[in-house]
Formats: structure tokens, C-alpha cells, sequence
């Protein structure tokens, strides 16, 4: 990653960092969200982390089955790949044979974060069209790796654990074995359940949620690839799951598992919900955001009903 550069300043993070209760926060106007595609709950299609692609798919992960798809605008759903979803397999916390969760692309290669439980298959797995998965660098058997966000042009993938209160850091190549580039108790579950969970690249810096706590922190890059003194920019946000960047400066969406919402964080202009039940969500995971349009991905693991994909074109 390049030399971090100022953000908006103390003002912009006194903006974000107000509290706020997610099912009390004002609606957004002027949105237009429609269902991409219903997937299907007892077939394991259960999104948990996704991608955009340049013909305007989704890469997706199915959190529960190992499985990489890709979920066209059209809603026709084709599986990439099959990541391990081991007998012995047993994820911290969540207690499942797999857990495929965060992903990033490179070209034609996509980047996951897988966790087994077990040894031999925890950790990033690169994903290219006609080739075997391949697994690019091995994380613990006790992590339970979530978001993950790659920095290609410095040669390096971030992704966050969920129970052990870390970034951790490989190289791209995977030439060289990860490392813990930043560890803190403000990463760490709070309420028994996760910690880190959603992670993004902007800005010289590395952004990461934490669901139990319900905060967005933000850790510098420095000069020299170390971590710098991390900031909390955003606190009470409820269950917070994944977030997007809109394009406009720090702007970010970001998805409430728990309250059904996507809020829409604006420094300077306060915190709007952008998407909420009404609109289809059923415990929304993960959103990305590509020329003014959101994509968002409900896993309905609490619902346990109309797990889905939704579009909208984000209003002003």
C-alpha cells in the first residue's frame, strides 16, 4: 500500500464517530432496490462476503458449503469452485465444517478467506476459471477469518479474525508466511460472539468493523507497511457487519446482520438508513459499491428465510 494520506480530519471522524442507534435512524430517499436473485437456504446458498466483477457479476462466497459462485446481473447463479469443507472440520465460534467468508479480486483470481477448524486448510485460497483452488498462505486452526481486502499494488492481503482480535497480513505470491500486522482489544468480540469482521483498503489505511462492539476503526499504513495508531470513526452502529466506500471520500455503507439495515455514513451529514426489511433484506452480510449502485447480500442465517441479492442505485 502506498504512504498513508489525510483523511478529512478530526472533523470528519467527530462526524462519524457520533453514536447512533441503527432502527432509529432516518430513511434515505429516492432509492430503487429490487432483488437480483432468491437463493436457495436448504442448498447452502448463504452469501457471506462478495466481489464485483467487470461485466457487472458478483463473486460471492457461500459461507457454509465452501463454495465460490458467481451471481450474475441477471440472477443466474454458477458455482466457481468448491473450497474444503473438511469432515473433521469444526470453525471456532460458529462450530461448522467451513466457513468461506471474505474475497477480494486480482484479474482473473479471486482471493478467499476460508476457516476449517483444522490446520491444513485454514486460511487464503486463490481461485482462478480452469484451475484448482490453490491455498496461498496458512493462518492458525483457531482463527475465524472474515473480511479480506487485497493491496496489489504493494503485493500484500489483509484479512480480519474474527476471535483473536487481529489483521493478519500475506504475501500476495505466497512467498513468505502471514504475519499478525495489527493485534488490539478494540478488535475483540465483546458480547461472546466476533470481533474484526468486515475489512477495506482507502485511503492509506486499513478500515475494519467490529460486529460485537459495533464500531469502524481505522489503522494507518506507514511509510514503512507497519501499522500506525488506529482511530475509532464510527460507534454505535449495532451488529456491523461489512462496509463499501461509495466513492465520495470516507462515504460508506454499511450492513446491520442483526437490525436488517444498510446505513449510509456521510461525514459532515450524519448517519441514513439506505435499505432495511422492507426492502428484502434478511440479515445482510456484505456490500459493495460500483458507479452509484450497491450490491448486498443477505445470508438469512437468523431468519433462516430468503437468503438473496439485492441492487439499488444510491440517491444523494
Amino acid at each position: 500500500m502506498h504512504a498513508p494520506r489525510r483523511l478529512l480530519g478530526l472533523a470528519t471522524a467527530a462526524a462519524l464517530a457520533a453514536t447512533v442507534v441503527a432502527t432509529a435512524v432516518p430513511a434515505s430517499a429516492h432509492h430503487r432496490a429490487r432483488t437480483v436473485t432468491h437463493l436457495d437456504l436448504a442448498g447452502g446458498q448463504q452469501p457471506e462476503n462478495l466481489v464485483l466483477r467487470p461485466d457487472g457479476s458478483a463473486a460471492v462466497t457461500f459461507a457454509l458449503t465452501g463454495q465460490v459462485a458467481e451471481v450474475s446481473r441477471d440472477g443466474r447463479v454458477n458455482v466457481l469452485a468448491q473450497l474444503p469443507a473438511p469432515a473433521a472440520g469444526r470453525t471456532p465460534v460458529l462450530g461448522s465444517r467451513t466457513f468461506a467468508a471474505g474475497i477480494d479480486r486480482v484479474g482473473r483470481s479471486l482471493y478467499v478467506a476460508l476457516s476449517t477448524g483444522t490446520a491444513e486448510e485454514t486460511g487464503i485460497w486463490r481461485v482462478t476459471r480452469g484451475k484448482a483452488p490453490v491455498r496461498v498462505a496458512a493462518l492458525p486452526a483457531t482463527s475465524l477469518l472474515n473480511g479480506l481486502a487485497v493491496d496489489a499494488d504493494n503485493g500484500w492481503i489483509y484479512v480480519a479474525d474474527s476471535v483473536d482480535a487481529t489483521v493478519w497480513r500475506a504475501p500476495l505470491d505466497g512467498d513468505g508466511p502471514a504475519t499478525a500486522w495489527y493485534r488490539s482489544p478494540s478488535l475483540a468480540p465483546t458480547q461472546g460472539f466476533l470481533g474484526a469482521n468486515g475489512l477495506k483498503l482507502h485511503r492509506g489505511a486499513v478500515w475494519v468493523s467490529n460486529l460485537d462492539a459495533g464500531t469502524l476503526l481505522r489503522v494507518p499504513v506507514r511509510w514503512n507497511g507497519a501499522a500506525g495508531t488506529a482511530r475509532t470513526v464510527a460507534s454505535g452502529l449495532g451488529a456491523v457487519d461489512d462496509f463499501a466506500f461509495t466513492g465520495r471520500g470516507d462515504e460508506l455503507l454499511a450492513t446491520g446482520i442483526k437490525e436488517n439495515v444498510v446505513l449510509r455514513l456521510t461525514p459532515g451529514r450524519g448517519v441514513t438508513r439506505v435499505l432495511s426489511e422492507a426492502d428484502g433484506l434478511s440479515n445482510p452480510t456484505a456490500v459493495a459499491v460500483e458507479d452509484g449502485r450497491a450490491v448486498v447480500t443477505s445470508a438469512a442465517y437468523f431468519t433462516q428465510k430468503d437468503p438473496n441479492v439485492l441492487g439499488v442505485r444510491l440517491a444523494r
